[in-house]
């Protein structure tokens, strides 16, 4: 009987508390300091692989009363709290076996050196999407070389103050991180009156990205193939197709740890395979045409090189998350001044040696420049790390979508893809393949890499890292910053948007004239 008693009281005890912090987090969230929902949490950073091995960021769960009491209030609508010591109970997509959510942890796992999460940075921004920028000088000349530099000082500033979004001053004056990622800043700047409209946006902004970094995979894989053998009577559309069918089993996938393990393996490829066109380069020094490098640009095809810039320089997305999960977060200001010097110097010195040894017939994907001893070995190189590089991005683009449409709880536009056991339902799986053809269908009806790259980046590239990053700054903190911050937001912010229309309506026009050939032929 006692036992039954303290029990009841404990019970009792519970509701209790849990109505208060209800009441305190509804109020909170009036006052436009909510934290993002599970579903708008879901953001880049929780399913990338640049940070897959060391994450472990705070969980986050809706107030749940308990449910054997009666006469129990619901939790307002929206109320959330963090969930730092990874106890309580989890949403349901938490649950799923071999779910994202699940490898997620509290705080038991280590948390990363500045060194680790410069390396993270280093593998978003040193990717093989770097192959594009020799085709960027040849449009661009000396001013393409110098938009590598400002690209590259803008984007560090910019990933800077996106992170000094997430800390707001308490009562004692103590600045204190407040918010968790990206979607959770974005809500932030819409709320009170759409505290859900920022999240939202960023979360499109992240599905087009991802689905667009996908494309770019099969299109590199068919066009890297077809060059390496042009005696196959192969076309580069066949190529596509069977590197689809390889990437087709990425659409049972349950989680990316064993993808996540060739991560290394592939970077570390790539970086040889930078050294290698570089020394190649470096040997035909004699033959290097310094005349062709010109001070104007090509009016109609820059723009598009302004997209291809931007985009190899996309980070931000994940930047929230990372510094989170560092020992020391003061180390991060210092960790992304020399990761992005590094990227600049790298970046710079590699399109301008590939552009010098190959001038005026400097292809979209440097490496189709090789002679064809070597080409064939490079390339298929290239191939495999593109192709296990694909389902981190495809993973990552199915939670999102899965989240947001499938399981938002009573906002769920459709029913869940999830079985009671968590097993995927057969119309859920029939979704993801259909994703992975779709991808196929662009990579074959626009087959144009620099085009394709130039239109994601001046898009999405130039939206999270330019132009949100500036305004969402400027929302959040304009009455603490000093004048020379509001200018430069407010430059970046212009400069960004300027470059975005311009290289997004040129890119566009590009793909519908290749997309109007290729049905013709």
């Amino acid at each position: 009987m006692a036992t039954l008693l303290r029990s009841k009281l404990s019970n009792v005890a519970t509701s209790v508390s849990n109505k208060s912090q209800a009441k305190m987090s509804g109020m909170f969230a009036r006052m436009g300091f909510q934290a993002a929902t599970d579903e708008e949490a879901v953001g880049f950073a929780h399913c990338d692989d640049l940070d897959m091995e060391h994450r472990q960021g705070l969980q986050m769960d809706i107030l749940k009363s308990d449910g054997g009491e009666e006469g129990a209030e619901p939790p307002l609508e929206g109320d959330i709290h963090y969930q730092r010591d990874g106890t309580g109970p989890l949403p349901p997509s938490a649950s799923k076996e071999g779910g994202v959510c699940s490898e997620l942890s509290g705080q038991g796992k280590p948390k990363i050196t500045a060194w680790e999460a410069g390396w993270n940075v280093t593998n978003a921004i040193q990717g093989m999407f770097v192959l594009g920028l020799p085709y960027a000088i040849l449009h661009g000349g000396y001013l393409g070389l110098f938009l590598i530099i400002f690209a590259a000082v803008v984007c560090c500033y910019t990933g800077k103050i996106l992170i000094a979004c997430l800390y707001e001053e308490n009562e004692d004056g103590e600045i204190v991180r407040v918010r968790d990622s990206y979607v959770d800043i974005a809500n932030a700047c819409c709320a009170p009156r759409f505290p859900t409209l920022g999240g939202r946006i960023v979360n499109v902004a992240q599905i087009i990205e991802l689905v667009m970094t996908c494309i770019l995979y099969v299109v590199v894989s068919g066009n890297l193939m077809y060059n390496s053998f042009p005696n196959l009577p192969v076309s580069q559309k066949s190529w596509s197709i069977i590197a689809t069918a390889v990437l087709l089993p990425c659409a049972f996938l349950k989680n990316l740890k064993a993808v996540s393990k060739f991560s290394l393996l592939c970077t570390l490829a790539h970086f040889v395979i930078n050294i290698l066109v570089i020394a190649y380069c470096l040997s035909r020094a004699r033959d290097w045409a310094w005349d062709k490098v010109k001070f104007y640009i090509d009016v109609k095809k820059f723009p598009i090189s302004i997209g291809i810039i931007v985009f190899s320089y996309t980070s931000q997305i994940f930047l929230p998350s990372l510094e989170g999960n560092m020992q020391n977060p003061k180390e991060f200001h210092c960790m992304m001044n020399w990761t992005h010097i590094a990227a600049c110097i790298l970046k710079g010195l590699f399109a301008l040696v590939a552009y010098l040894t190959w001038a005026d017939e400097t292809k979209e994907v440097i490496t189709d420049n090789l002679p064809s001893t070597i080409r064939a070995v490079v390339n298929i190189f290239l191939v495999a790390k593109a192709l296990l590089s694909y389902p981190l991005p495809f993973f990552a683009a199915v939670e999102v979508l899965e989240r947001s449409l499938f399981q938002d709880g009573n906002r769920a536009f459709f029913p869940n893809c999830y079985g009671g056991d968590g097993r995927l339902k057969s119309w859920g799986l029939t979704l993801r393949c259909a994703l992975v053809v779709f991808t196929l269908l662009m990579a074959i009806y626009v087959p144009h890499f620099a085009l394709l790259m130039g239109l994601t980046g001046s898009l999405t590239g130039a939206g999270l890292c330019f132009l949100l990053p500036s305004l969402f700054h400027l929302k959040l903190l304009w009455r603490k910053l000093l004048w020379h911050h509001v200018f430069f937001d407010v430059a970046i912010f212009v400069i960004g948007g300027i470059c975005s229309v311009s290289g997004f309506i040129h890119s566009l026009e590009g793909l519908i004239e290749a997309f109007r050939t290729n049905a013709e032929d």
